[in-house]
Formats: structure tokens, C-alpha cells, sequence
């Protein structure tokens, strides 16, 4: 059992988030739970609800400073809100791309810069970023939502590097596959082109946008990955950037960097073991 903290975590009300919030919350910390409109949170003492859209800097910031000024201090920030775009490259409209990335990329690096003075000021803090097997490699029609979260990656392993002498964690959190409304009604869409027809329907079983909704209860439970989360949080021994949540995680990533290693390994001046 750790000591009480704070928390502070977005997207709080749906899926992976809402499962955070509520075990952070049943495990004794204090809980900042932002969300963009209306939630079903429980109301506590340890538990303050802020409305949030990640995607302004501005609010980011006072957002994280209006919880550190009340609560007086922010331990542990979980940047988690961010959703899906099913679509070809050739199918992004500008809308499409822009939001994405503002939301998945630039919100979780707005808050990261909000938070960092606060965790320098008080010698200890922890950046968690809600990452995703697909930060290791891509598949056809993830691409957008792919190349926000390599990005995510990018400059949360560079943080890392940067924020380590202040005392301050950071931890990429790449699950598998979710039991969360994720890829149902969470998910958006780009307006299809008749030519990708055909790889949608060896992708997805249909070349439906959108697509039917499917079966829930397939892959890790929401409140599974949260606790894993937390054991991370409270692991401060565990050097680990990178942490893959769920049964089907490993044997995704290292069938990524297998492909990768392959398409090096075609350079005859590329080291091989």
C-alpha cells in the first residue's frame, strides 16, 4: 500500500480513465478527474471532477494549477484521453487529421508542461502516458491514430531523459487489446473511398462506416489495466520506460519489431547478432 497521493487524470469518466479514477480513488488518493461534459463520477471529498478539453493549452495549464493550488500538490499525472480514427491515409480529411492529433498528441504534451514545474518544485512526480501496442508498429487504417501515439512516444521517451534529475517518472503504458468502448462507440470514422473497400473487408469483416457494433467482452478488462497501472505507479524500483498491460501485448510488439528488424536487416551494412 503507498502513501496517499494525488492524482490527476483525463478522459476520467469513460473506458480505461473511468476504471483509473475509481481504482486511484478506492485505493486512498485524491483523484482529479477531468472530462469534456457531463460524467457519472461519484461525488467525494477525494475526488474533484474538472471539465477539461485537453486540446487548449491555456485550460492545460490552468487546469493543472488550479488542482496543484488546491490540492497542493499533483504526484501522479495520467494523460489518458484520446480516442481512434478508422480511415486510409488517402482518406483523412484535414478536420480528421487536425483533431487527432490536437487531442492525442498535443493535449497529453500540453498537460506534460503544465505539471513538470509543479513535480520539479516538489523533488518527486510521475507522468504516466496512456499509450498502445501500436505506438511499436501500425496496420492499415490506424495510420492517423498510429502516428499520434509514436509521436506521444517520441517526446515522452526525450521527457524522460530530461525531467529524471528533478526526481520526475515518466511510464508508457501500452496495452493490447481493451474491453472498453474504444473500438465501438468511441470510435470515429473517415469518410470512405470505394477503392479501400476491399482491404476493410479482410481488415474488419465488413466495409460498413460505420461499422456495425460488435461483441463486447473480448480483451482486458478496464479495471485490470487500471490496477496494473497503479502496481506501476507503485513499482519504484521497476526502471521499465515502456509496460505492456495485457495477456495479448508482448507477442503484438514483438511482432512489430521483428517486421522492423527484418526491413533494417535488407541494409548489407545493417548489424546483424
Amino acid at each position: 500500500m503507498t502513501s496517499p497521493q494525488t492524482w490527476m487524470i483525463t478522459g476520467g469518466n469513460r473506458g480505461l480513465g473511468r476504471a483509473l479514477t475509481l481504482a486511484a480513488f478506492d485505493a486512498g488518493h485524491r483523484v482529479v478527474a477531468t472530462v469534456r461534459g457531463d460524467h457519472t463520477l461519484p461525488d467525494h471529498e477525494r475526488l474533484t471532477v474538472m471539465q477539461l478539453d485537453v486540446r487548449d493549452r491555456a485550460a492545460a495549464h490552468e487546469a493543472v494549477e488550479h488542482a496543484a493550488g488546491v490540492l497542493g500538490s499533483i504526484d501522479v499525472l495520467v494523460n489518458n484521453a484520446g480516442y481512434g480514427v478508422i480511415g486510409a491515409v488517402e482518406e483523412a480529411s484535414e478536420e480528421d487529421a487536425r483533431a487527432i492529433v490536437d487531442t492525442n498528441l498535443l493535449g497529453p504534451l500540453w498537460l506534460s508542461q503544465a505539471v513538470i514545474p509543479i513535480m520539479r518544485s516538489q523533488g518527486s512526480g510521475h507522468i504516466v502516458q496512456i499509450s498502445t501496442v501500436g505506438a511499436a508498429g501500425t496496420m492499415p487504417m490506424l495510420g492517423l491514430y498510429n502516428s499520434t501515439k509514436w509521436g506521444l512516444e517520441a517526446f515522452s521517451e526525450a521527457m524522460a531523459a530530461e525531467v529524471e534529475r528533478f526526481g520526475i517518472r515518466v511510464s508508457l503504458i501500452e496495452p493490447g487489446a481493451l474491453d472498453t468502448e474504444w473500438a465501438g462507440s468511441s470510435m470515429r470514422f473517415s469518410s470512405p473511398l470505394d477503392a479501400y473497400d476491399e482491404q476493410r473487408i479482410e481488415l474488419f469483416g465488413t466495409a460498413e462506416v460505420p461499422w456495425p457494433a460488435g461483441e463486447s467482452g473480448t480483451g482486458t478488462t478496464p479495471e485490470d489495466a487500471a490496477a496494473a497501472i497503479l502496481a506501476r505507479v507503485a513499482a519504484v524500483d521497476d526502471p521499465r520506460l515502456r509496460v505492456l498491460v495485457g495477456d495479448d501485448a508482448p507477442a503484438q510488439v514483438a511482432a512489430a519489431l521483428d517486421l522492423r528488424q527484418k526491413d533494417y536487416a535488407l541494409d548489407p551494412r545493417f548489424p546483424t547478432a
